[in-house]
């Protein structure tokens, strides 16, 4: 049975490149154009597993999906990095001077904010998606509008590059992350990364030892993210990243940290792309 992939954006998307790229075999491709319809898609059972972007490697980490994966109890079971290059397009036979506005995902704009101070001429605005916007352009033929995508999605929609790698810093990565309904059983020693969500008495000391646990178990934190406790005024819940060598280390780490957590939940084991 062909597996259902739920991302954001449409063809041509950067979500879309990675189901094409992670999974070995084929599959069928859901596009919506809100993470919150990715992830309703994947509670019906409309989709089987979904592709979320987490964060990036410019503008950091992108808040909202931590709250879906924690709030809905799904898990991650895999990750992907993708190189980010960032195109600018339009109708063929135009310029850049040709250009009023750019619309695209404000991601996108953020992080090519500097290329456009050389044309102050050229409006920007937020958008949904950015291959959204290049399906549009070339739908209705608009004149004298851009948008910021992937070269795929210039291929895809038959629109000419204006400029390449217009992203103001040039090594630009975004770490997606793969989300089913329930965990899937793994070979431990294909496991060498976690994340795990942790709160903590509000204590003076109470974060720098459970952090003395990581390093001490040998565990590498590659990330931590804090978020409010919505229900609680000033306490935080804790996201963190931590990759291993040895699946023990992990499993000691993990016993100890569930003893010194008032809440710890793990929100995926699975393999480090890093490795």
């Amino acid at each position: 049975m062909t597996k259902k992939v739920a991302i954001q954006g449409i063809e041509g998307s950067f979500h879309h490149i990675v189901s094409q790229t992670y999974f070995e075999e084929a599959v069928e491709v859901q596009p919506y154009l809100s993470f919150s319809e990715v992830v309703d898609s994947l509670l019906s059972r409309t989709s089987d597993v979904a592709v979320m972007a987490l964060e990036n490697s410019i503008a950091g980490s992108i808040i909202p999906n931590y709250a879906h994966i924690n709030d809905q109890n799904l898990h991650i079971t895999g990750e992907y990095f993708l190189e980010i290059q960032h195109n600018l397009m339009a109708l063929k036979g135009q310029s850049i001077e040709d250009i009023k506005e750019v619309f695209s995902h404000p991601m996108a704009l953020l992080q090519c904010k500097d290329f456009f101070k050389q044309y102050p001429h050229i409006k920007l605005i937020e958008d949904t998606d950015t291959a959204e916007v290049a399906k549009r352009i070339s739908k209705y033929q608009f004149q004298g509008i851009a948008a910021i995508a992937s070269l795929e999605a210039a291929n895809i929609f038959d629109l000419e590059i204006l400029a390449k790698s217009i992203q103001t810093i040039k090594h630009n990565e975004t770490r997606f992350v793969i989300v089913e309904r329930d965990p899937i059983l793994q070979n431990v020693e294909n496991i060498s990364k976690a994340s795990v969500k942790f709160l903590l008495d509000h204590k003076r000391g109470s974060l720098a030892a459970m952090l003395n646990v990581m390093s001490d178990c040998n565990l590498n934190l590659t990330k931590i993210q804090s978020l409010p406790k919505i229900d609680t005024p000033w306490k935080y819940a804790f996201f963190v990243d931590i990759t291993f060598e040895d699946y023990s280390d992990y499993e000691k780490g993990k016993a100890i940290m569930k003893i010194m957590a008032e809440e710890f939940k793990i929100l995926g084991e699975y393999k480090n792309a890093k490795k």
